[in-house]
């Protein structure tokens, strides 16, 4: 985990007036270029209006981050929840992040572009991903007849392609957007989280794929005398084994993570990136809305409410982590720290590491 330099993760306007920061580019030659990028927020009031493509000739409207700092359409305790995250966020970067660097458009992968609407979003795995692609999907166009987000397949919203991310965009467009786009991320209890990319990705008799590509590997790895269709199959991993492997440091050797337990620090950067607005799956459906109202759309498509509770998650967490030894656990804490500290998320009571 590392922390910008000025020019990339100025969070406050005072602090801006006070080391004002010019923008710069660098290149970097490794066998191709890689584009550094560099931001920060020019003025007191964001543009008036998203720049993408095809924006000149259209009337100029407030753009959500504009909306934002404005703040006179939103519920003033909504606003102050908001606030109070950024800084919180803000306030844990420069506690715990130490190293410095720069943005590269590796980075930028799973931050998905809205040009009509002035919206960046990265998404996060497990965190209600899939409806705000959709959402999105509707949003650009790119859901085609569909204004139910409900309407588009779940398979159809992880379609490469449907939605264009910022690492497809150049230097200088990618710099505009981090200026003056509204920039949002949801994020989730970090144990939470990974319980769910656990049942999800190895419990389902559907996800051979990651049975073939993990599930074979952790068996190989961490079970003591695998029978040969376990090898074969991969189908059978269990919560420990799968703990043990992703705090084996092989395992990050090797390979990142997939997407689907990467922290979210390593997926969103949110010490690199001046988010917005930071969601949780705890208050989803608020949050959601709030984002939808600073784009002046929630009149025109509505965040898909969820059945689950997040209670009921929490209490399956704290099942699951009922059989892992106290050493493991602090490893998997140790891992998975960056997450709690930086989103605010309390240590699990159900730790026996304590």
């Amino acid at each position: 985990m590392t922390e910008p330099g000025p020019a990339l993760c100025s969070r406050s306007r005072a602090r801006m007036r006070k080391q004002p920061v010019s923008p710069a580019v660098l290149v970097l030659a490794l066998g191709g270029f890689l584009m550094a990028v560099f931001y920060f927020s020019s003025s007191l009031k964001p543009a008036s209006e998203p720049q993408g493509e095809g924006s000149s000739g259209r009337k100029t409207r407030r753009s959500p981050l504009q909306a934002l700092y404005d703040g006179d359409q939103v519920e003033s305790a909504v606003q102050a929840v908001h606030q109070g995250r950024r800084e919180l966020l803000e306030e844990a970067c420069r506690s715990y992040t130490h190293k410095r660097r720069v943005l590269i458009p590796e980075d930028l992968k799973h931050v998905i572009v809205d040009d009509q609407h002035g919206l960046l979003y990265c998404y996060v795995p497990k965190v209600a991903c899939t409806n705000w692609k959709r959402v999105l999907m509707v949003l650009t166009g790119a859901a085609g007849p569909h204004r139910d987000p409900l309407a588009i397949p779940a398979n159809e919203a992880h379609v490469p392609g449907n939605l264009r991310t910022l690492s497809e965009y150049t230097t200088s467009q990618i710099n505009q957007r981090l200026r003056s786009y509204l920039k949002f991320v949801f994020v989730r209890e970090p144990f939470e989280r990974l319980v769910s990319a656990y049942r999800n990705k190895f419990t389902r008799s559907y996800n051979t794929a990651f049975h073939k590509r993990y599930g074979t590997k952790i068996v190989k790895r961490h079970r003591p005398d695998p029978q040969p269709e376990a090898l074969e199959k991969g189908n059978d991993v269990s919560f420990e084994e799968f703990v043990y492997y992703l705090v084996d440091p092989a395992t990050q050797r090797e390979e990142p993570f997939n997407e689907h337990w990467e922290r979210v620090h390593s997926l969103c950067h949110p010490c690199l990136i001046h988010y917005d607005v930071v969601g949780k799956y705890e208050t989803l459906e608020q949050d959601s809305h709030y984002v939808l109202q600073l784009a002046g759309v929630e009149d025109q498509v509505s965040f898909p409410a969820s059945s689950k509770s997040t209670r009921t998650t929490g209490d399956m967490a704290a099942q699951f982590f009922r059989d892992i030894s106290p050493f493991y656990q602090k490893k998997l804490y140790n891992l998975y720290r960056m997450d709690f500290l930086l989103f605010n998320y309390s240590m699990p009571s159900y730790l026996k590491f304590r």
